[in-house]
């Protein structure tokens, strides 16, 4: 189809200015976020100027790197003329430069026409420059926080330079256009101005029609039987006649909503603990407004996991209750086990956290959003309303991981025309909640930015110095091989400072994929050791000396928890117990979507 590139160019000449324009307004939705970041704000909130020139002054210091990289450029762009000279006079000649294997983005076969080819391959081309540029910078700058920024923002803006992400240099888009007439330009400018009329900023990565909580999402059976200004409690159904003696309560976190570990029936972990004979509860937060302002997150221990556990042990008459923790939320778990075992108070059985920091000084990517400037700047903008904006801790999660989360579905939306996928993790992901003001500015400045939950007494909640060292209930820890925002061996470092016996798994796959993974797609696997061998110093030796294993993780830990129980009673059913039942699961909390 494009032997004859100038032809359909002809033909698609009426498309160009729309095509030129719907790049562009794809490319302001993306960057809105930054203009919004920066109102009421000191102008560089990243507080780059003085990373930038500290890179410059080192250019000035090693010319010679400079214009030997320069020189490698303009050898190779001038190979690539000839490449693609040859090409067009119908002779073989092999690419100047390929794409990464893992990069997806030039897969398609429209890609190996000459003109797109020179594109790609230019693109490639400048980009290793600016790679080799960078690299000069270790010289120049005074502290690794500086030349994390330098890295993260040079591959925002390679990744938004690529040619695929704009009409008229996409032969995929031309291919489409063509094919349509026209109609898929027109239905993506469609697209791309129905986003940017939702006020949000944000592209729609799913169909929002799709899914339905408590019909085919979040819909396994259960019954609100706990509430507070804070938390909704879920109590389950139960799907057998008997369960374990112990109660499972789950604090998941609250930047998104609960039902992560409870999409679709086919995936929900909920649901195949329910089948596995565990009397599951499950808090649900509330989607917090101005008036949580002062909500701190002292107050999501003390009016969040410590009522939720009194809540189970009231329903069941079970003292002893299982927990799981996931992400903040096992932060948060585990902050509340501290305040337990320093009051020597044993309402806790067992803890599993799943891809959970407790030593925060190797935060990962995250870090790039992390240091002073950017807090203090994040706090004023959280001063005028009262918390923070879900949606803008979305797009900073997604920028992490821009060409899968932004770029994508910049082509597939706007540039292709066609309508966001029926995905239900991706329907979650934008099922954002807010983040109370106090709540926030205490959990970034005191885990993330000065590490003190890993020093013991470092930390006062609950009128009680947090020590997770006196944690002795056994614990199981399950991360993530490919996990961004929890790098698996920072976890590891936490998992370290509990002093009860720890079981520490590895799974595939990253922060999500690496915990919904039912075993019944027998899609990622998971490294392990012996359950009676302690944990080595270095996550390093863990891994050397682990075993890897074919399936879910989840029967492991199915095994882990059930070898701990004391038997079996007979099955528990919401509003059976002293608590009444408020309302059907999911609950009002968690419909709250504004």
């Amino acid at each position: 189809m494009f032997d004859d590139f100038f032809s359909p160019l002809k033909q698609a000449n009426k498309w160009i200015s729309l095509s030129i324009d719907l790049g562009l307004r794809a490319q302001h939705l993306n960057w809105s976020w930054w203009q919004e970041f920066s109102k009421n704000s000191d102008m560089d909130p990243f507080g780059l100027r003085e990373a930038y020139s500290a890179l410059v002054q080192s250019w000035w210091r090693e010319p010679r790197s400079v214009w030997a990289a320069q020189h490698e450029y303009w050898r190779d762009w001038s190979a690539l003329v000839h490449h693609t000279t040859s090409r067009y006079m119908g002779q073989l000649s092999e690419p100047v430069i390929e794409p990464h294997p893992e990069d997806r983005r030039f897969r398609d076969i429209a890609w190996r026409c000459p003109v797109f080819a020179h594109m790609q391959q230019s693109y490639l081309l400048f980009g290793r420059l600016v790679d080799q540029l960078m690299n000069t910078k270790t010289t120049g700058l005074e502290d690794d926080q500086s030349a994390v920024k330098l890295e993260f923002f040079k591959t925002q803006w390679l990744d938004a330079l690529s040619p695929g992400n704009f009409a008229v240099s996409n032969p995929v888009v031309w291919q489409t256009a063509i094919e349509t007439r026209g109609a898929s330009l027109q239905q993506g400018l469609g697209n791309l101005l129905a986003d940017l009329s939702g006020g949000k900023g944000r592209i729609t990565m799913a169909d929002p029609d799709a899914f339905v909580l408590g019909k085919n999402i979040a819909c396994t059976p259960g019954k609100i039987i706990f509430q507070n200004r804070l938390l909704q409690l879920i109590q389950y159904l139960p799907s057998s006649k008997q369960v374990y003696r112990r109660p499972l309560l789950v604090v998941p976190p609250w930047i998104n909503k609960y039902y992560i570990l409870d999409l679709q029936p086919a995936n929900s972990f909920v649901n195949w603990l329910v089948s596995q004979g565990h009397t599951v509860f499950m808090i649900s937060w509330v989607n917090p407004d101005s008036s949580y302002a002062e909500t701190t997150f002292e107050d999501y221990i003390v009016e969040g996991v410590l009522p939720a556990l009194d809540a189970v042990a009231q329903v069941t008459g079970n003292e002893g209750v299982n927990t799981i923790g996931y992400c903040i939320g096992g932060t948060l778990l585990a902050c509340a086990l501290a305040v337990l075992s320093a009051r020597d108070v044993r309402k806790v059985a067992s803890a599993t956290f799943f891809t959970t920091l407790l030593d925060f000084s190797e935060p990962g990517e995250i870090k790039v959003f992390i240091d002073e400037e950017q807090i203090r700047a994040l706090e004023h903008r959280m001063q005028s309303k009262g918390y923070l904006d879900g949606d803008l801790m979305g797009t900073a999660f997604s920028l992490l991981r821009s060409n899968d989360l932004v770029w994508s579905f910049v082509i597939n939306n706007y540039l292709l025309g066609k309508q966001p996928p029926a995905f239900d993790l991706l329907h979650w992901n934008a099922d954002s909640t807010r983040m109370p003001a106090a709540m926030h500015s205490y959990y970034l400045r005191n885990m993330y930015l000065h590490n003190l939950l890993s020093e013991p007494g470092a930390l006062v909640l609950a009128d009680t110095a947090i020590d997770l060292g006196k944690i002795d209930v056994p614990c199981y820890f399950l991360s993530a091989k490919d996990d961004h925002i929890a790098p698996w061996a920072s976890t590891y470092s936490g998992a370290r400072l509990i002093s009860g016996r720890v079981r520490f798994v590895l799974g595939d796959s990253g922060h999500i994929a690496g915990v919904v993974n039912p075993p019944a797609k027998q899609k990622y696997g998971y490294w392990s050791r012996d359950l009676r061998a302690n944990l080595p110093a270095q996550a390093g030796t863990w891994f050397r000396e682990s075993e890897y294993s074919e399936g879910s993780w989840w029967p492991d830990w199915h095994n882990w928890i059930s070898g701990l129980d004391d038997g079996k009673v007979a099955a528990r059913q919401p509003g059976d117990g002293p608590l009444e039942v408020v309302e059907d699961a999911p609950g009002r909390y968690a419909a709250v979507t504004i």
